[in-house]
């Protein structure tokens, strides 16, 4: 592939899809590949000038990362992108044992051969601010310190405690860290500083609270990209940084159209999300036509799991063929979350997300369901896996509920051009999966 702008690794599937919908809708052409892809299949998006792989890096440990993300990361680098993007949540969450963030740096650093990283959290358009290296997040028009934060600081795997964000990458790795600030964002020197920055630290946080900063901080990191800091690390705020200098530049178109697909007569939902924003989503479709089914998580992880996905599809088979779309859910809200007995049982969350996966694609293949929808960040990664797609494109951004759009499938056999959405727990509005049925922005 020639004259790729970006490459980047997803470190789950719904950051993955997001990266996607921000370079779309800036005019970036942009696939997004589930397994690192032979020359055959990256041929076919020959067009596209940025290159995504969809990990898990999130829900897996540093033993993991050391064993899986070098491979990935050395692949990036041949493609020979200008900026190779690790992409992590906007919320952060991470532990030192579980999504560890600092462990990811290292090892991006050792394969780029990079002395300093820049790292870039803030996202605007997603309500997730940094200031003076502490994160704010919104939630439903309030916004909050992100370890005051209702849902990020109960998170069940990893809670964030901590809202400067260098303190909580500290428990991560001894690489030392530094902050390009809001204050040196307004001043006239800001390339000295930043160069100075990347010179004395080996990890460099970038504030962002408002477009303006924004902007500025685009303009920096292309800069120090073209001149080979290419590896970066951070949320979907820095494809946004990017296009706004690429736009300026006349590098990309800096905006897309997009035809909307419609409405489908049915629609199948699988959720393993405990997001109180998920649980208002679900009570909102299960109001407006949807039929709900609850499905026992603890039994999906046990050695009886096969009657219980058995059981699943064949409710599932039911309202379908009856003409009524259906969420599948293994908790309604935070009070059902049964994390800590799942925690008890190794590798349980992964096989919760591969049940999930096993009952949509039976859903679909079946009932040659045209749309569907996985609701869960650490699911959706997990759970297509089950779906053998090959790779995502962008069918329709969500502008209403950013980070989750509609997206087309490539690839899986029966599943080919499957419209699918991926959405992670806390994003979207309560009229999500009805929108997602009826094609509409939601």
């Amino acid at each position: 592939m020639q004259n790729l702008l970006l490459s980047y690794y997803g470190d789950d599937l719904t950051g993955s899809t997001d990266v996607m919908e921000a370079l779309e809708l800036g005019g970036v052409p942009t696939v997004l590949f589930m397994r690192q892809p032979d020359q055959q299949l990256l041929g076919r998006f020959a067009h596209c000038r940025a290159v995504g792989l969809a990990g898990t890096s999130r829900s897996e440990t540093p033993q993991w990362m050391d064993e899986n993300l070098a491979p990935a990361f050395r692949w990036l680098r041949s493609l020979k992108a200008t900026v190779c993007h690790y992409k992590i949540c906007s919320t952060f969450d991470s532990s030192p044992a579980i999504g560890s963030i600092g462990r990811a740096i290292e090892i991006g650093r050792r394969v780029f051969d990079q002395k300093s990283v820049p790292v870039i959290v803030g996202a605007p358009q997603l309500k997730r601010y940094t200031a003076f290296g502490n994160l704010f997040a919104a939630f439903r028009g309030t916004y909050f310190r992100i370890d005051r934060h209702p849902v990020m600081s109960r998170h069940p795997v990893t809670p964030m405690k901590e809202a400067d964000l260098l303190v909580h990458l500290h428990l991560q790795t001894d690489l030392g860290s530094g902050l390009v600030d809001l204050a040196a964002l307004q001043a006239d020197d800001l390339s000295q500083t930043v160069d100075q920055a990347l010179q004395d630290k080996e990890i460099v946080l970038f504030d962002v609270e408002s477009r303006q900063t924004q902007t500025r901080v685009g303009e920096q990191i292309w800069r120090i990209c073209e001149q080979g800091h290419g590896f970066v690390v951070g949320s979907s705020g820095v494809e946004y940084a990017l296009l706004a200098e690429w736009a300026g530049k006349g590098i990309a178109a800096g905006h897309a159209s997009f035809v909307p697909p419609g409405p489908v007569d049915r629609l199948a939902v699988v959720s393993g999300s405990v997001s109180p924003t998920t649980e208002k989503q679900i009570r909102f479709a299960l109001a407006h036509g949807f039929d709900g089914i609850q499905i026992d998580a603890m039994q999906l992880v046990s050695d009886s799991a096969g009657e219980a996905i058995e059981r699943a599809v064949a409710s599932g088979l039911a309202s379908l063929t009856a003409g009524r779309s259906v969420i599948l859910y293994t908790a309604l809200g935070p009070q059902a979350d049964r994390s800590a007995e799942i925690d008890h049982i190794e590798g349980a969350r992964n096989r919760l997300g591969r049940a999930l996966g096993d009952i949509l694609r039976r859903l679909v293949i079946d009932q040659k369901l045209r749309r569907a929808v996985i609701a869960g960040g650490d699911t959706s990664s997990h759970a297509l896996g089950q779906l053998s797609i090959d790779a995502l494109t962008v069918r329709m951004p969500l502008p209403q509920s950013p980070g989750s759009p509609l997206c087309l499938a490539h690839g899986g056999g029966e599943v080919d051009g499957l419209e699918i959405a991926l959405k992670g727990g806390q994003v979207g509005t309560d009229r999500y999966f009805s929108a997602i049925r009826d094609g509409l922005g939601c």
